[in-house]
Parts: structure tokens; sequence; C-alpha cells
């Protein structure tokens, strides 16, 4: 007997992802119901080679549902996930809604999977930030190997990350100047074709925005609060996958090769790293793919056992619905759920 899961916000990019997933990833599951607002009620989703009709969130009774997959938002989140959590429902929610709770773990498997087990204190797991999550996969095994002490990250994030209204802007703008029609901007700040906005989410009073604010304090929860971490997010003209440019200051010293072989043997890492032309990957690339890729390794003479390298991967997947995914396989495997009854 298998699993039943239930993905809110199956709708949406992330939620559309998740369901693609779980059908890829052979999930234990007997049941997936596809949960949705009301106006979204018998809108049609594809599970693998079945459809699902989508069900109305208000009206689900979660009591017979081992997991739920959340993407539906964060006010959302907070409203349903404690009261779904209470009818025995594990949460898994991919909005920022709980990632800042000490009694819910912020979980990235290949990361902090042993953090997994405090989920009972709220029967809530939080997804961290598509930019956090790739991040911390590069990072880690480098950690381990010499301590981090201090990261410096620029981003390039897809615009699929501020969802589907945004990738339909992108799409309508690009298209749009070659007909001589000026571009307006209505989800974004400013135009996004052919151009970049170094602004993610709302001002903070130091200056930055929250999205950097989320990648210093995720990262911190995630893999060591002693790391010192500044970042600089940009909204770029790509319709899917994340880009980072990561300098890393070490406490031990490490050479590029060392790190280069200790990234090929990490899990969920895929090292592509020529020094010639094309010998590295780009977001075109890494869509649909599972990975995080790592290019363009190489070491940093202007500060003490440093390094730069270049990370990629499907924001989407395990920015989002991959992650999510992962972690209820975790919870699985550790033993930590028992299957509802019939």
């Amino acid at each position: 007997m298998g699993y039943k899961v239930a993905v809110v916000g199956a709708t949406g990019n992330v939620g559309r992802e998740m369901l693609n997933i779980l059908a890829e990833r052979e999930f234990p599951a007997d049941e997936v119901y596809a949960i949705a607002s009301r106006r979204s009620l018998g809108v049609e989703v594809s599970y693998g080679d079945r459809t699902l009709k989508c069900k109305d969130l208000e009206q689900f009774d979660f009591s017979g549902v081992d997991f739920c997959l959340m993407s539906a938002g964060g006010s959302v989140s907070k409203d349903w996930s404690p009261r779904i959590g209470k009818q025995g429902c594990l949460v898994i929610d991919n909005s920022s809604a709980w990632r800042y709770d000490s009694d819910v773990p912020l979980i990235v498997p290949e990361v902090n999977a042993d953090a997994v087990e405090g989920f009972a204190k709220k029967n809530i797991i939080a997804n961290p930030n598509c930019s956090t999550a790739q991040l911390v996969v590069a990072l880690k095994p480098l950690h381990d190997a010499a301590r981090i002490r201090r990261v410096v990250v620029a981003t390039y994030q897809s615009v699929s990350g501020a969802g589907k209204e945004a990738m339909d802007e992108l799409w309508t703008q690009t298209k749009g100047i070659f007909v001589t029609d000026m571009p307006e901007a209505r989800k974004f700040t400013k135009q996004i074709a052919f151009n970049v906005i170094p602004h993610i989410d709302v001002f903070m009073e130091d200056g930055s925005t929250k999205e950097e604010w989320k990648m210093m304090v995720e990262t911190k929860k995630i893999l060591d609060p002693k790391i010192a971490l500044t970042a600089t997010c940009v909204r770029v003209p790509v319709f899917v996958g994340h880009s980072e440019a990561i300098n890393i200051e070490f406490e031990k010293p490490i050479s590029a090769d060392e790190a280069r072989e200790i990234l090929r043997e990490a899990p969920g890492c895929l090292v592509v790293d020529k020094q010639e032309n094309g010998g590295y990957v780009t977001p075109v690339e890494c869509v649909g793919d599972y990975a995080t890729y790592i290019s363009r390794i190489r070491e940093d003479a202007t500060v003490e056992n440093g390094l730069n390298i270049w990370v990629v991967s499907d924001n989407l997947r395990k920015g989002a619905a991959l992650n999510t995914v992962q972690i209820a396989e975790t919870v699985i495997n550790r033993g930590l759920i028992k299957r509802k009854a019939a």
C-alpha cells in the first residue's frame, strides 16, 4: 500500500512541476490529489499519463492524506498549513511562511537531512528559497572539506521564480519590441526583456532586498550559522534556470583541483568545467534536469584560501518542486511516517 499525496497549488508553475516529478521518480503514492482555490475547481492537470481534476482547498479533507506538498504562496500556507498539520498530514511547504520558524526544519536533503526529524513539533517542513537551495548544495561538500568563512554571491535569476505572470510578461515584452510596441512593466518594476533588474522582493532598511536577506538567513540555518554571506540578487530575461557567481573564502587551504574532485563526488552536484569555449553550463542546458551544475572553478588570488565557482540549476526543480519531493522521500526512507489506513 502506497502513500496519499495532495499537491496544493497544483495549477501553478511549481505545483505542476511537483506532479511531474512525483510521476518521474515513481514516488510510492496510491493516490495523488490536485488541490487549488475554488476558482480552479475542475481544472485539469497532468500527473504522469493520467489527468487529475483540481479539488477545492476549502472543501478537501486532509485527514486521510499522508503528505501535503504546499505551493500556494505564503499567505495561504500561513493560514492552512497548521490546520492541515493538525489533521495528521505532514505539510512540506514551498513558500517563505515557515522557513524562519525555529520549530520548523528547513531542509535540503543533500545538506541537512538529519534535521528533518524536527517536523514533529508542527507537522510542517519548510523548503528553502530557490536561490538558496542550489547554493547550499554546492557549498556543503566544500564546507566539510575546508570550512567556509565568507561567501559573496551574485545571482542571475530567471523570471519563472516570480510565477507564470512574470514569464508571460517577458514573452509579451520580447515579442512587442520586435513590432515596436512599447513594453509595459506590470509584474516587474522595469522592463525585463533585454534588460536586467537588480531588485527581487521588497527593500529592507539596510538597503538590501528581502531575497538577499533570505539567502543569508537560510544558508546560516541550513548549513552553518557562522558563515558570513552577502548577496546581490538580479532578475534576468531567462525563462527557467537560476545562475550564481559565487566567491568563497575558506578557513583552510583548498585548491581548484581539490574542489573539483570533491564536487564531482558530492550528492546532487554535476561538474562541467572545461577551460574552453562552451566548457561550462548555462541556464538553457539545465532545464528539466535534477542536478546542480558547477562550472568555472578557479582560485581567487585576492583573498587567502579563496575560490570562485559558477552554479546553475533549474529553479522550478531543485529550487522548488524537486527539493520538496526529495524531502518527502527522506521522511519515508528514515521511517518517520506511517501510511494512513485505507
